[in-house]
């Protein structure tokens, strides 16, 4: 796992999704963040820790569109604009978000083993932002 961080892009393969985001035409980067959520939603039993860190990428792109959202403050996120995303989006993270940290995903259990606490606080932070901006 090529990671240096535990924040939403601290690692090699949400680092290469913003990069990807960021070779689309603008129209098309919404429908890439709704792929790469719905893609953790539908996952079969065990979600793999490639799924998952896209989604937590794409979760926190989403939530940096809500009121009060973390923005995304590193050089390793999107530096191409990303349209307004439909609201619809928020629910669709908050529950891709819940499956990264269920007890079926590779990446909760990779971050358990090496005392995971800021990377929960990280993915809490951007879950209670898309929660309280779907009210």
């Amino acid at each position: 796992m090529g990671t240096w961080g535990a924040g939403p892009f601290g690692n090699d393969t949400a680092a290469d999704f913003a990069g990807d985001l960021d070779d689309l035409p603008e129209q098309d980067r919404p429908a890439a963040i709704r792929d790469a959520l719905s893609a953790a939603v539908a996952e079969g039993e065990y979600l793999g820790v490639a799924t998952g860190d896209t989604a937590v990428a794409a979760a926190a792109i989403v939530a940096a569109q809500c009121a009060g959202g973390p923005p995304i403050a590193t050089a390793y996120g999107p530096k191409e604009a990303i349209p307004p995303l439909p609201a619809d989006l928020r629910s669709l993270a908050v529950q891709a978000l819940d499956r990264v940290v269920g007890e079926n995903s590779e990446s909760a259990a990779l971050w358990t083993h090496v005392g995971g606490q800021d990377w929960r606080e990280q993915i809490h932070r951007l879950r209670e932002a898309l929660s309280d901006a779907s009210l």
